[in-house]
């Protein structure tokens, strides 16, 4: 006779928790039964507001995602629930046949962080779930057996199908015809779409250093060795961008004609402007050339996770036909209908890749991506971490800093910074009275403190977070 197991139980006791996008922890504290757990609690919470008899799973290409995704399948089984399964596709895609779908989906991923993590992300029918669903899953006590032999999965090709159809059916001509991408594929779950999107809207396609290794790529901390192959590619190969995205296909990593790499909320912000978006949502760490490009008729600042940038599109959509979302990560979410060329492109409020870069490659045109960059508000941003750095020690410097921000920024070494205002939307943002920016924030999925300053050009703005990090050792 199978145990008798506890879903709040076995989640508290296994060390996962939520971050900023989803359910992260240790591949180790990932057991079947845990897998199993937060499986039975989401859909206990689903099944009071919606009705189905269907759950959609997919998976990264994490070593460790497919024996979760195996563990998920048999609780759906446990509860008669038929498991359509996509293999390896990008979140986005998941999401976006899941929502045609109307039936939850479970996306195993630990989207950037490395390989010995991993994490579940989780969509009710109608998108991605909010802070208050999760705090449903963590608390529902819902009684399951113990697994058995794990279910074997057979592949649809479904999702990856709706995924490249969604964007290349909004275009009639192959009007990248004559240009040149390149798609640096490393591990990213969508390395097999990308180039048939591409292809079929009429650019030639370079494939670029596909890894039979996870590469855990993170699109707001790009390392120097990847700086530097996008600028080499792009003068190897004649580029007019360079495209990858992080491991699960959600975020973007755009590169313009030069191989410099965009940061996120650059990116997002033109490719909202390309998409007539009238209001947007975008985290508080985001690029404040957003409000000062005056290109859009409102900006609401949120918590930094995509669940607090989709739980304001509500609000927005009140007042504006068109609403979109995008975070520094690049991760865009298209949070209404738009037109595009005539046709309709349904709303996808989660994170997705693909299309902020096709609307920066057509907002650009035949003039080059940098030259859209260039005519912004030069203001420049710079992230990065310092990784295995304990949450709570990360907390303990926040919260002095709270109460004394003029003294940490003294710490930190900027001695004759005068701090004009203190945002404590997310972490600390410190806006100095020269319009520098410093922003301490622990990171909500692994034990890392992310460090965001902001200046008017980007050797400075690099150059506060390496000093900034770099004093944060000594404290």
């Amino acid at each position: 006779m199978n145990k008798k197991l506890f879903s709040a139980t076995v989640i508290a006791q296994s060390g996962v928790a939520f971050g900023t996008s989803g359910a992260r922890g240790l591949v180790t504290q990932f057991t079947a039964e845990v897998c199993a757990a937060f499986t039975h609690a989401f859909i206990a919470g689903m099944q009071r507001n919606f009705s189905f008899s269907q759950v959609a799973i997919a998976i990264d290409n994490r070593p460790s995602s497919h024996a979760m995704a195996m563990a998920c399948a048999s609780a759906l089984q446990q509860l008669d629930i038929e498991v359509v399964y996509y293999g390896v596709v990008p979140t986005p895609a998941l999401a976006f046949v899941a929502q045609e779908d109307v039936i939850p989906a479970i996306m195993v991923t630990g989207s950037h962080i490395p390989f010995d993590r991993n994490g579940l992300k989780f969509y009710r029918p109608d998108g991605e779930i909010s802070k208050a669903d999760e705090q449903v899953i963590i608390t529902e006590q819902v009684e399951f057996a113990e697994l058995g032999e794990l279910p074997e999965l057979a592949v649809s090709n479904r999702a990856a199908e709706e995924y490249i159809t969604r964007y290349t059916s909004l275009f009639t001509t192959p009007w990248l015809t004559g240009k040149r991408i390149g798609i640096y594929e490393h591990s990213s779950a969508g390395r097999d779409l990308y180039y048939r999107i591409f292809e079929k809207l009429g650019a030639e396609v370079i494939a670029l250093e596909r890894s039979d290794q996870f590469v855990p790529i993170d699109t707001e901390a790009v390392s120097e060795e990847d700086t530097l192959k996008a600028i080499n590619w792009s003068k190897e190969y004649n580029l007019d961008a360079v495209f990858s995205t992080d491991g699960d296909g959600d975020r973007p990593l755009v590169s313009d004609e030069n191989g410099n790499w965009l940061r996120g909320d650059i990116l997002g912000l033109l490719s909202a402007e390309a998409l007539n978006i009238k209001a947007l949502a975008v985290p508080v760490s985001c690029n404040t050339a957003i409000e000062s490009c005056d290109r859009f008729a409102y900006v609401q600042r949120t918590k930094i996770g995509s669940p607090y940038v989709i739980a304001e599109f509500a609000n927005l959509a009140k007042r504006f036909k068109s609403v979109a979302g995008f975070e520094a990560n690049g991760g865009f979410l298209l949070g209404s209908d738009v037109l595009l060329n005539g046709q309709l492109l349904k709303a996808l409020p989660t994170r997705d890749a693909i299309l902020p870069a096709i609307m920066l490659l057509a907002a650009a045109g035949e003039r080059g991506i940098s030259t859209l960059v260039n005519e912004l508000p030069q203001r420049f941003t710079h992230s990065d971490r310092i990784q295995n750095f304990a949450t709570e020690k990360s907390q303990q410097i926040i919260s002095q800093g709270k109460n004394a921000p003029q003294k940490l920024l003294t710490q930190l070494g900027f001695d004759n910074a005068v701090i004009e205002s203190v945002d404590e939307t997310d972490g600390l943002r410190m806006i100095l009275a020269d319009g520098r920016i410093v922003h301490l924030r622990p990171s909500g999925n692994a034990p890392e403190l992310r460090c965001y300053a902001e200046a008017e050009t980007y050797s400075k703005a690099n150059q506060y977070v390496v000093h900034t990090l770099k004093n944060i050792q000594t404290l």
